[in-house]
């Protein structure tokens, strides 16, 4: 049998036809934030990631079963970098999944170095795009949803001035030069701009400030446990603006506090009764499992996860090893991917485009308001 091996390897070298690749298991990485303030992202990331999986187990798409080999990130850029270094070196991975801003710019080099694809479903800040060509988006970056809903608030809703609430890391700063922006050439004004500390919880003070800058309208760009602590703290001192965040605002814990009540949000648009097959699918299988509808995340991880499972079936069918440089390389060639929400393509900084919903949070539930088709 070994000889009969030998001999079909050579008649495949020597008429240069690729053989099929042997059946392996797959493996990928995933940087969540799974302890700390962060950790509920980490659960809505994996509801959507694990789901793929199991969908492109269960249908067989790649030669071996494929897995998930999850490292915790917390949410900060020190952990991750342990983390990628572990699924480099160690679980050597070839694709890997990144959320988070500074945790994506942290990890963003080794995977370049190393060949090893990124892909990110939660960070938001718009230097995502230039982390170089194995560093890929799945979502919208914040840039757009500012460009989506700073209109919406000076026009439709008439706000015309606006405090901006920030945390002090590299998302926050890309969303205050991102507002400054927004508001060149309106008849509106960023009328205070406040810092937080990544740690802070205590936000009185703020509060303070908040309301002697006296704004129509306060815009929040936190995450995870310090926003809904920002938005308790603002409402219980009094301050009765209008309160906008980003697509990290919606989750489950910021949708059940009851001070969440009418602040709107952006994200991206996705229509989750549309007929086309991943689509409902992923919707009806979500729905059976977790007994709740899918949010923007959940739909990001499932995508992100099955988008290495189209590209490493394509690979298998070739005869070619699944690594990152054959990852990039069959991204590039295939151009477009039939994913949850439609066929998508990616722009050539390996970021994907989607149109922007301004949301409003209406007991418990978010309710379009507006979408916004926005260029990159």
């Amino acid at each position: 049998m070994l000889n009969k091996l030998k001999f079909a390897g050579a008649v495949a070298v020597l008429t240069g036809l690729a053989l099929p690749a042997m059946a392996k298991d797959h493996v990928i990485g995933a940087l969540f934030p799974l302890s700390g303030p962060n950790a509920v992202y980490g659960d809505v990331f994996m509801a959507g990631s694990d789901l793929a999986v199991e969908h492109i187990n269960a249908d067989g798409m790649l030669s071996g079963p494929m897995s998930i080999a999850y490292e915790d990130s917390q949410g900060l850029p020190q952990p991750a970098v342990v983390g990628m270094t572990k699924l480099v070196n160690v679980t050597g991975v070839p694709y890997t999944l990144s959320a988070f801003t500074g945790v994506s710019k942290a990890i963003s080099t080794l995977g370049q170095r190393n060949h090893v694809v990124a892909v990110n479903g939660g960070g938001v800040g718009p230097d995502l795009a230039a982390l170089g060509e194995y560093f890929w988006n799945v979502i919208p970056l914040v840039n757009l949803e500012v460009r989506a809903v700073v209109p919406y608030l000076t026009g439709e809703m008439g706000l015309k001035r606006m405090v901006l609430v920030y945390i002090d890391d590299p998302f926050g700063q890309a969303i205050q030069s991102e507002l400054g922006s927004a508001f060149e050439g309106t008849d509106a004004e960023l009328v205070e701009v406040l810092s937080v500390p990544v740690t802070a919880q205590q936000f009185s003070g703020v509060a303070a400030k908040v309301r002697s800058a006296k704004p129509d309208v306060v815009y929040i760009a936190s995450y995870g446990a310090q926003q809904l602590q920002i938005v308790k703290q603002l409402r219980d001192n009094g301050v009765d603006a209008q309160i906008v965040s980003y697509s990290g605002y919606i989750t489950p814990d910021a949708l059940a506090l009851p001070q969440s009540e009418g602040i709107v949000v952006t994200g991206q648009a996705v229509d989750y009764a549309s007929d086309d097959p991943v689509t409902k699918r992923f919707v009806t299988d979500f729905k059976a499992k977790f007994d709740k509808d899918p949010t923007a995340y959940n739909v990001n991880y499932y995508n992100a996860t099955l988008l290495y499972g189209l590209l490493a079936h394509a690979l298998e069918q070739e005869g070619k090893d699944v690594t990152g440089e054959n990852l990039l390389a069959k991204r590039l060639e295939m151009k477009t991917f039939d994913l949850v929400g439609g066929t998508v393509s990616f722009q050539d900084n390996g970021t994907l485009l989607s149109p922007i919903e301004v949301k409003q949070i209406k007991d418990g539930k978010t309710v379009t308001l507006s979408t916004v088709q926005i260029g990159g």
